[in-house]
């Protein structure tokens, strides 16, 4: 099309109708004619934005802006005449444009006509690689199907660069046939670079012009041309695809009034004054969508999407579709590079967003200009949110970073979410997609360093403080003094915690955020923080796990505190460590670091401490089978506890004095420990305590032969373990169940709980726990004749025990490793096995193993056919069983009738046996 043509279409001449037709357009000084329409098309064909010809004709933006949107209907001769030198026009070209501008024609130049042309298939081209998208598509798809007796409108929104005119128009030539009128696109440029959005008058008048009215019938004024426009759309199918909106504002005057048309409107915000409009949101893509991507547009051959470079790449693209493109166009014009060259390049640098351009485009400069849409306010926010060390916030968060009431950080929050800046995974919760918080951190490095150290040092003290009230409710000993402080600026407004339950939700929605300002504190040098934050959160570790994570934590909080020289922090960093230890196995450091928290304790004089200590020394000794040692650490823990009256520990002490006695076959002692402990927990309302005791409870009736009251305590206790979300707990519990169910003949039930318990333990690095269970799922596989299955499973369980140093575990495992031997007709080595967990037992003296040990070493003698050493075994084995109330008595009393019918003095030898 020659420039004269241009010109000529710009006021009102299609280029497709020849002069022949004696089509002409009006004069622009007749009403319709829109100069700043015809500049608009000369300056997109030059390949300009509004910024660019401003600069290129000296002039200034504003200028040329008001100048396009028909603020100011003429130019003056100088302007007219520095606008055409920029735009290159000469000859008649230069004479019609400099008439236009002037406001007035040349007759020879624009003889008057009615007639026009219409343009029906305006839509542009679609892209061969479009990749992906089927569920939107679908979703797009159905929603068309209705569309209530009014034209559809479905509004495409989401973050730039997501695919948003791409996805809507690949939709819009999938759907063309069913709309035979016309199928339109009209650019509506809300964030084109250098260029204001389109006024929606000049949409109008385009539209208009484009579906055939002459340029002189186009009415003044947005209503006018609004009516128009609708009477033109009346009774026909047309779809109008408006391809980045500003605001709902802008798109509302255009929109048709009868049914028959569909609207596509594509926009960076959540048009949510739109009426009736259906929104679809593109998020980014799935990893496989795009990879496939980045493949089809580098276009090289041998690439796989299935390449774990692919994969990297997609990944440090955050998954987004203009990123991705950028990079596949770099692979397809650098023949050399490869995509793990790529991946490594993108993943050292420290500017990943400079590497993500293809000519004068880039994702910053995409991101730039969501950014200009913003008020100053929810700049300063934005870039404040790029400083959060994690990737979730709420509002409370927002208002410490950003120094704002609480109510105005909800606002922005909201405001940002609707320009597709945040998005919310979850009510209340904001996050920065990955390259968007790289662009918010290269913002804000551009603000005072003295403005960002106070937004984040306002951040960590509403994190510490409102972390420290929950571990308040959350901790499972009381302290002796609150976490330790080191705020600087205490928030004004934070959540209100009022009860466990709502403490141990927050610090769960918290977690991340939480451990990434600790990492934040750690890698800054700020020490009282790293102790402080870790303190504050350390029953959440303790709750959730994994343990070993948190052993890492409470390590990096000692040395923190060491440098500090801050004994009672790291005496309370050491308890904790030793804690996690105990939890996952380790018990000989978790005795070191318990010893060495009490020393600290005792030189501060700090009882409480000193009995925490002593009841997490007592744990660890009835772990390690040292019976007589936790019975002593625990009496002095309780004798403390009661002098201070802190009912929690008493009530822990006497939970523990039960297992002490229980293992060592006092069940009758065991269980009034336990009852005592249970009142008090009852009066403290504390649900957690309650559940461990009834698991204790159970376990003292399974082995007293009351299955019906154990069962019972069970389920009681696994009931609240998954109220609280308790994960060890309900480890324990389904292992206890589990052993129940096997003794009950449920073999299905049993070991579906005791395989439930495994993968928890395993989760949570609960090595003890996972012992637990792989030694029931050996007794239960022995049971139904799987042998080999339960040799694995008994051989795993007795590796974990010694690795643990736990030798109550070892000597359960090894009677039941002599049982299995037994059956399978290995007769010295069941022997030997139970020799040596006999050894075991009477050195840890533990009655109830010591017993299985002697019973075992009888049956196998009963199988060698040694009647006298059977009942040697048996017999004594039933005295212990009898004294201690164990239900097994009954069951090798009856062994030993089985082996003596005809000799009842034998029988009657048997105090108690049934006649």
């Amino acid at each position: 099309m020659t420039l004269r043509r241009k010109i000529d279409f710009a006021l009102g001449y299609p280029a497709n109708v020849p002069a022949s037709t004696g089509y002409a357009p009006a004069a622009p000084d007749q009403p319709g004619v829109s100069f700043g329409g015809l500049l608009r098309q000369l300056r997109a064909d030059a390949g300009l934005t509004q910024q660019e010809l401003a600069a290129a004709a000296s002039l200034s933006l504003r200028a040329v802006s008001d100048l396009e949107r028909g603020v100011n209907l003429t130019a003056r001769r100088e302007t007219a005449r520095l606008l055409a030198d920029a735009l290159g026009l000469a000859g008649s070209a230069r004479l019609v444009f400099t008439a236009a501008a002037r406001g007035h024609a040349q007759a020879e130049a624009f003889p008057a006509s009615d007639a026009a042309a219409a343009a029906t298939r305006t839509l542009p081209r679609d892209v061969p690689s479009f990749t992906g998208r089927q569920r939107e598509l679908a979703q797009l798809a159905d929603a068309t199907a209705v569309t209530g007796g009014v034209a559809g409108i479905l509004a495409i929104d989401g973050m730039a660069g997501i695919g948003k005119t791409a996805f809507a128009v690949h939709a819009a030539h999938r759907l063309a046939p069913r709309f035979g009128d016309g199928q339109l696109f009209l650019p509506l440029h809300g964030h084109t670079p250098g260029q204001r959005p389109v006024d929606p008058a000049d949409a109008l008048a385009s539209l208009l012009l484009t579906v055939g009215i002459p340029a002189q019938q186009i009415p003044p004024g947005l209503a006018t041309r609004s009516g128009l426009w609708r009477d033109q759309l009346a009774g026909k199918r047309v779809l109008l695809l408006l391809d980045d909106a500003a605001d709902s504002e802008q798109v509302r005057p255009i929109l048709p009034a009868t049914a028959g048309s569909l609207v596509l409107v594509t926009s960076r915000r959540r048009l949510t004054a739109l009426e009736d409009a259906l929104a679809i949101s593109l998020d980014t893509l799935p990893a496989q969508q795009a990879a496939a991507l980045l493949v089809r547009l580098a276009a090289r051959p041998g690439l796989d999407p299935g390449d774990p470079a692919i994969a990297e790449i997609t990944a440090l693209c955050g998954y987004l579709p203009l990123a991705v493109a950028m990079l596949a166009r770099q692979l397809h014009h650098h023949s050399a590079w490869t995509p793990a060259g790529l991946a490594a390049d993108l993943g050292a640098a420290r500017d990943r967003l400079g590497l993500m351009r293809a000519e004068n485009l880039s994702v910053t400069a995409a991101f730039d200009l969501s950014y200009q849409d913003l008020s100053r306010g929810e700049q300063r926010l934005f870039r404040r949110l790029g400083l959060h060390p994690g990737t979730d916030v709420d509002a409370y968060a927002a208002a410490a970073l950003d120094g704002i009431e609480l109510d105005a950080a909800r606002r922005g929050l909201e405001a940002l979410y609707d320009h597709h800046v945040l998005t919310e995974p979850a009510r209340g919760r904001y996050r920065l997609h990955d390259l968007i918080r790289e662009h918010a951190r290269g913002l804000a490095a551009a603000d005072p360093a003295a403005d960002c150290d106070a937004a984040l040092g306002r951040l960590l003290d509403y994190y510490q403080r409102t972390a420290a009230s929950g571990e308040a409710l959350l901790a499972r000993q009381s302290r002796a003094r609150p976490a330790p402080a080191a705020l600087t600026s205490p928030p004004a407004e934070v959540p209100e915690l009022p009860d466990r339950t709502r403490a141990l939700s927050w610090a769960r929605t918290e977690r991340a955020s939480l451990l990434a300002c600790i990492d934040h504190a750690t890698s800054t040098g700020q020490h009282a923080r790293v102790t402080a934050l870790t303190a504050a959160i350390a029953a959440l570790l303790r709750h959730d796990g994994p343990w070993t994570d948190a052993i890492t934590r409470h390590a990096t909080a000692v040395r923190a505190a060491r440098h500090l020289g801050d004994q009672p922090a790291e005496a309370d960093a050491l308890h904790e460590l030793g804690a996690m230890r105990r939890l996952t196995g380790d018990y000989r450091r978790a005795a070191q670091d318990q010893e060495a928290a009490l020393g600290i304790y005792r030189d501060l004089g700090d009882r409480l401490g000193q009995a925490n200590a002593l009841d997490e020394v007592a744990a660890i000794r009835r772990l390690t089978g040292d019976y007589r040692g936790a019975s002593d650490a625990l009496e002095a823990a309780l004798g403390i506890y009661r002098d201070l009256g802190d009912r929690l520990g008493q009530a822990n002490a006497l939970h523990q004095r039960g297992a002490v006695r229980y293992l060592t076959g006092d069940y009758q002692g065991a269980a009034q420990a336990q009852e005592a402990a249970l009142g008090i927990y009852r009066d403290l309302g504390d649900r957690l305590g309650q559940a461990d005791v009834l698991l204790y409870l159970g376990a003292v009736r399974y082995l007293s032969g009351d299955y019906r009251g154990a069962a019972q305590a069970q389920e009681a206790a696994l009931g609240i373990y998954s109220d609280l979300g308790h994960q060890q707990g309900r480890a324990n519990a389904l292992h206890q169940m589990g052993a129940a169910r096997r003794l009950a003949g449920d073999h299905q039930g049993a070991a579906d709980a005791l395989e439930a318990a495994l993968t928890i333990c395993r989760d949570i690095g609960y090595r003890a726990g996972e012992a637990n269970a792989l030694h029931y799922l050996g007794a239960e596989r022995r049971l139904t004749g799987d042998h080999q299955a339960a040799a694995d499973a008994l051989e795993a369980a007795l590796g974990i025990y010694r690795d643990i140093g736990d030798p109550g575990g070892e000597v359960e495992v090894l009677n039941e490793v002599g049982a299995l031997y037994r059956v399978r007709g290995y007769l010295d080595r069941a022997g030997a096995c139970h020799s040596r967990a006999l050894e075991l037992a009477r050195r840890l003296d533990s009655s109830w193993d010591e017993a299985h040990a002697l019973a075992g070493l009888g049956r196998c003698a009963q199988a060698a056919g040694r009647t006298d050493d059977a009942l040697a075994g048996l017999r004594q084995a039933w005295e212990i069983f009898q004294r201690t109330s164990a239900a097994d008595a009954a069951a090798v009393a009856a062994e030993l009738h089985a082996l003596t019918p005809t000799q009842p003095d034998a029988a009657n030898a048997l105090p108690g046996s049934p006649p």
